[in-house]
């Protein structure tokens, strides 16, 4: 077996003990975890958006915990300024001049709790890092850390003293989930059990940095089949044939590719199949296409228009 192929194998199985323990504190969530991590293997950035109380915040400290990155967390309120994020420059009465004191953005992970509970200026504040992987304050540019990634949270918008994230924000993110109410068996456990955040205390990391860096390089290696993109150019044409929603981007199409490649990746195989397609359409659409939140009517979730898509576009 080669180094490579030997790297490889080894990291499967720490991804698989990676999602079988988060299983185990975020109950009867495995799509949307194996999603998540599947976003995060691709270099991308989550917006979990919920009703408030539903995992969302358990999820993104138990994916920082267990891929071993440096962890912060921000609580996004309405007088949050761009500064509370990024950091300042602070006068130095001693050196005679000033100094930049970095933000809590300086991290691996960084969880941007209710994130629509500030002001559209303080959002935007996240866009070069989110983008660049830079901050740029008072004429300096400060490399974030790698890998770097921003897990988000917002609820929903009808909500009081939320703003609604603006398009050009939206589409930084790479997947957009929702947790949604657990099933009746997993809601007895949680009543029956412990505390899920007292569970995170005894989370040790599976991953490393370098662990994770070394599958971000794996997923760009995964291979996608001529018949496989031509099937994910039928879907992505059929997103730019309504007058109801735009389209998906150029960089919406490259960001479903990626997303597909980790979540093959993830799943164990080296080949994107048109399964993988489907496993990550919705969640790296729907947001792009104006689908601001999943609404649940009667028990039951509105189809959203990417599930409408996938219903009516072939395979082959």
């Amino acid at each position: 077996m080669t180094h490579a192929a030997t790297d490889y194998y080894h990291n499967q199985q720490k991804i698989a003990q990676l999602m079988t323990q988060l299983n185990q504190i975020v109950l009867d969530k495995p799509q949307v975890i194996k999603l998540s991590l599947s976003g995060i293997l691709a270099g991308g950035h989550l917006l979990l958006q919920d009703l408030p109380g539903m995992g969302k915040t358990t999820l993104a400290q138990g994916l920082a915990q267990l891929l071993g990155l440096r962890f912060s967390r921000v609580q996004f309120t309405n007088d949050m300024l761009p500064a509370d994020i990024l950091g300042m420059s602070i006068y130095d009465q001693n050196k005679q001049q000033f100094e930049f004191r970095p933000g809590p953005i300086f991290t691996q992970l960084l969880l941007a709790d209710e994130i629509n509970r500030s002001s559209p200026k303080t959002q935007s504040a996240l866009l070069e890092a989110m983008e660049e992987r830079q901050v740029t304050q008072d004429g300096q540019t400060y490399p974030l850390a790698q890998p770097f990634f921003v897990i988000a949270t917002q609820n929903p918008l009808q909500q009081a003293g939320v703003y609604p994230l603006p398009e050009s924000q939206l589409d930084r993110f790479l997947l957009c989930l929702s947790l949604g109410y657990p099933s009746p068996a997993a809601e007895r456990e949680l009543l029956k059990g412990q505390n899920r955040r007292e569970l995170l205390k005894d989370l040790d990391a599976v991953l490393d940095t370098e662990a994770v860096l070394l599958a971000q390089q794996g997923v760009k290696q995964v291979y996608v089949a001529d018949v496989v993109l031509d099937y994910l150019q039928r879907l992505v044409a059929k997103t730019r044939a309504s007058a109801e929603y735009h389209g998906l981007s150029p960089r919406g199409v490259l960001s479903l590719q990626r997303a597909a490649q980790a979540h093959a990746y993830v799943s164990g195989h080296m080949e994107v199949t048109p399964e993988d397609i489907q496993a990550v359409f919705a969640a790296v659409t729907d947001h792009r296409l104006g689908q601001r939140f999943v609404h649940v009517t009667g028990g039951q979730a509105t189809q959203t228009i990417a599930q409408r898509i996938l219903a009516e576009v072939a395979v082959v």
